[in-house]
């Protein structure tokens, strides 16, 4: 009996056995390698430091620098001269070009140094140490953040160059006063770019880095000064300069010379950056938040912004609208379309008008009076009947549904010609073609133009004569008008012609979609009939010797809005003046501000 227990448990033991080194080795088959699990969970993917992004007017001339939370001007590595190079190696990382990303003698050699002096002249991190913690941690003094940036460290060297490495953290290290990277700081500290740094210059920005705050030039300038003096003994020290490079960098006198972001235009630039939301928005399919979020990226990636500004039409404008609206409270906007290329030239967003400010060229939406007429009344009329400026109605009195407009003093002047009816901007007219037309007929012209404000709510005999819900902005108006210099087609006008990255590769273009608004028959006409509004009408004020002018006034109840849209041969501008709460503005309306704003801009545009 104790034979067969005893067979028993052995074979039972054995069994056990079995089955375990079958478990062992399912699980070592299981373990992966250290690098493996680092690859797992330390990823390292394609690293992009934010960057500056800049918006050029038409001669390719900067006049506006987006800076993000982090200034930087990206310089690849065989721009960076070489002592700026060594600076960093010498006093960072010594071994940088030997180590694997982290460096035991190195930390214990720093400390010596540290010790010696009573000063912290060497840090303990390596290069890619500082770099991992610039790019993907924090600057927390834990054991736990320390280890996370060894391991960082350890990807970052296998997956980079050693070269790649010190080119991002030059690029990626903290200057002070928002500024990142070597060149930035050139640029900040002494508004030179860092290829025309001398030694001794160079040396006093690659100081600032090691302790920002206590090496900040502009609140501890001696302490900078020092500084940079032990770095450049060093490099005398090891041989990288000799004696008389060394005394002349060290007693070259230090001038900052700050240099402030290039921020011109402001009225210009800030519809720039809401035109380039509509461009990404049209080719990527987004809006809203997500909208939001991508034109964050696309500005932090460092992008180039070529836009159609003409810098001397932006100055008369914004010029114009201070010098003829000096009453208080009473503002104004301009725009001025080149219609040959359907390119913005110019844009105001109000008096003493401040960036990113409510923006009442392309954000003011307000009652068009009677600049709305040539549009949705004699534009669809004559092509619908093929009328001429002197097909005749009846200016008299005018009343449907409980409806009864009145012309300007309540005056009724019988049967005139079309063009007599718009020279002299007659209401009753106007609605008596809308009726004729028909509300759903005329509104299908106007829906083809882009105003974005229009409700079924304005299909309504009113609006015959400005009577909107909503209203149109100043930059609608004023696009729908250079369907009359485009043969009776329609173009939405940019600002902006393409967006690149720093390399050249355009990431955005403006799209081409023209729209047939009514034949060249009528627009011919349309011309004719504007170009009397302005030799003998209602806008005769901003009449000026050119071999086309022609436009339409628009005023709405009680003067709160004044407009003059016009063009000539090669220019379309708009101009509105009002208050942005509603108000009566009568004895300001017999100035004409708004058509001596338009003649100043236009003469000045004049070839």
């Amino acid at each position: 009996m104790r034979t067969i227990i005893g067979y028993l448990l052995t074979f039972f033991t054995l069994s056990c056995f079995y089955i375990l080194i079958l478990k062992i080795e399912e699980e070592w088959n299981n373990v992966k390698p250290v690098s493996a699990v680092l690859e797992e969970k330390i990823q390292i993917n394609d690293i992009h430091l934010q960057q500056n992004s800049y918006i050029y007017d038409r001669n390719n001339e900067l006049i506006s620098e987006h800076v993000n939370e982090q200034k930087r001007k990206y310089i690849p590595l065989k721009e960076i001269p070489d002592i700026a190079k060594q600076i960093f190696i010498v006093t960072e990382d010594s071994r940088f070009y030997e180590h694997s990303g982290f460096d035991i003698a190195g930390v214990t050699r720093a400390a010596i140094v540290n010790a010696k002096s009573g000063l912290l002249e060497q840090g303990g991190s390596t290069i890619t140490q500082q770099l991992a913690r610039n790019l993907f941690l924090n600057h927390e003094k834990t054991w736990n953040r320390k280890l996370s940036e060894l391991l960082y460290a350890y990807q970052l060297e296998k997956k980079l160059t050693k070269d790649e490495i010190l080119e991002l953290y030059l690029n990626a290290i903290y200057f002070q006063h928002g500024v990142y990277g070597i060149e930035t700081a050139a640029q900040y500290y002494f508004s030179r770019p860092l290829k025309q740094l001398s030694i001794g210059e160079l040396a006093f920005i690659c100081a600032i880095p090691n302790n920002p705050s206590l090496y900040d030039p502009l609140t501890h300038f001696t302490e900078t000064k020092k500084r940079q003096e032990r770095i450049l003994q060093i490099l005398f020290d090891k041989g990288m300069i000799n004696k008389e490079t060394f005394h002349a960098a060290r007693s070259q006198p230090i001038s900052l010379r700050l240099q402030k972001p290039v921020d011109r235009f402001p009225d210009y630039v800030t519809y720039v950056y809401d035109e380039l939301k509509q461009l990404i928005a049209l080719k990527e399919g987004i809006s809203g938040e997500q909208l939001d979020k991508r034109a964050s990226e696309v500005l932090q990636s460092g992008v180039r912004i070529y836009t159609s500004l003409d810098p001397n039409i932006q100055q008369t404008a914004i010029n114009a609208i201070q010098t003829y609206l000096p009453y208080k409270n009473v503002q104004g906007a301009a725009v001025v379309i080149d219609h040959t290329a359907d390119e913005i030239i110019a844009l105001t967003g109000g008096k003493h008008y401040k960036k990113f400010d409510f923006h009442r060229a392309f954000q003011a939406y307000r009652q068009p009076g009677s600049a709305i007429k040539p549009l949705l009344v004699y534009g669809p009329y004559i092509d619908r009947f093929r009328a001429t400026p002197y097909s005749l109605v009846s200016a008299g009195a005018f009343c449907k549904n409980g409806y009864c407009p009145k012309n300007y003093s309540n005056r009724t002047y019988g049967m005139v010609t079309l063009e007599t009816a718009l020279q002299y901007s007659y209401n009753t007219p106007a609605v008596r073609l809308l009726n004729k037309i028909g509300i759903e007929q005329a509104f299908a012209y106007l829906q083809k133009f882009a105003f974005s404000g229009l409700t079924t709510k304005d299909y309504a005999l009113p609006a015959a004569i400005g009577g909107f819900t909503k209203g149109m902005t100043p930059l609608e108006l004023t696009n729908a008008y250079t369907t009359f210099a485009h043969d009776g087609i329609f173009q939405k006008a940019y600002a902006i012609r393409k967006v690149t990255d720093l390399q050249g590769n355009v990431l955005y273009e403006r799209p081409q979609h023209a729209k047939k608004i009514w034949s060249k028959k009528t627009n011919d006409t349309m011309r004719q009939m504007l170009a009397e509004v302005v030799k003998e009408g209602t806008a005769k004020k901003a009449y000026f010797p050119s071999p086309y002018i022609g436009g339409k006034t628009g005023t709405t109840n009680d003067y709160k809005d004044l407009w003059f849209i016009g063009l000539t041969n090669h220019y379309t501008a708009g101009v509105w003046v009002g208050q942005d709460k509603p108000a009566n503005m009568e004895a300001i309306s017999k100035q004409t501000p708004h058509l001596h704003i338009w003649k100043t801009i236009m003469q000045r545009a004049a070839p």
